[in-house]
């Protein structure tokens, strides 16, 4: 199973980082070498990096809360738009508004205004407005519906954000670390990796590589829906925990609930890929 995800990354050319030049040197250990002026990621960290990424997704998933995939750059708005909907998750694919988890009430308010809007076209008293107050009311309807359709179920602040380059989703990252909620983050060579919980080391302008590691994160989602046993996850949580000695993924959320679940999933997955 992994030498055949290790197969179809490669064949997505997913080991081809930015050039030399503007690469993060905390991306160091993830590189595998240089190829003219481009950096060749690791391929084996990034698939254990998918690993532990998947181990933890199911295990958030399993204890009742929920995921948010983010990608709001052109090369990941397909694929994270239908790796979440495929496994009944949310997502943000055109932009990221201040204060999305940390003012969560004022952006549930737009979700309503949004449920109000749809309403009215669905009574036809939008068209039954005046041609300048309708054209308003459907610019505001489309406005909100681009920036918070894909999070218009998500009813409470999620477990983890999933997102595609951390440069770009700078302002989700920041806003999740604030509230303790575990980050995942696809992360190219001009990244810093101290900025996500978990990093995925990977090419992050490639359609192909970023589907292939959406939908392992969807499996992950769907696997996590059947372990339903949160009693039993907050049983494992107040048992002392040998801390392990894979190398720092990151230094954001330490401590709390989502460093008992990284740790947890990073033992699994070094287990697995060490078999």
């Amino acid at each position: 199973m992994n030498k055949e995800l290790a197969r179809e990354l490669i064949s997505a050319g997913v080991h081809f980082g930015h050039a030399a030049s503007r690469w993060n040197p905390k991306m160091a250990p993830y590189i595998f070498g240089k190829r003219g002026m481009i950096h060749i990621v690791n391929v084996k960290e990034t698939l254990k990096g998918v690993l532990i990424a998947k181990k933890l997704v199911a295990s958030i998933v399993a204890s009742g809360k929920d995921v948010v995939f983010v990608g709001t750059k052109r090369q990941a708005q397909k694929g994270v738009q239908a790796a979440a909907e495929a496994c009944g998750m949310h997502y943000v694919s055109e932009r990221w508004l201040g204060g999305t988890l940390t003012n969560f009430r004022t952006i549930r308010s737009r979700v309503q205004r949004l449920e109000e809007l749809e309403g009215m076209v669905a009574s036809g008293q939008m068209e039954s407005e005046s041609k300048k107050q309708g054209s308003r009311l459907k610019r505001e309807l489309k406005k909100i519906t681009e920036n918070l359709g894909g999070i218009r179920k998500m009813s409470r602040v999620p477990g983890a954000v999933v997102v595609i380059d951390a440069r770009k989703e700078y302002i989700a990252l920041r806003e999740a670390r604030k509230l303790g909620i575990v980050t995942i983050g696809v992360i190219d060579t001009d990244a810093d990796p101290d900025t996500v919980d978990v990093a995925i080391p990977a090419n992050d302008d490639s359609l192909k590589a970023i589907e292939i590691i959406m939908n392992e994160l969807a499996e992950a989602v769907a696997e996590g829906k059947t372990m339903v046993k949160p009693e039993d996850l907050s049983l494992q949580a107040r048992q002392p925990r040998q801390r392990s000695r894979r190398r720092v993924l990151a230094s954001a959320g330490e401590g709390g609930e989502g460093e008992e679940h990284v740790a947890e999933a990073a033992d699994a997955a070094q287990a697995e890929t060490a078999q």
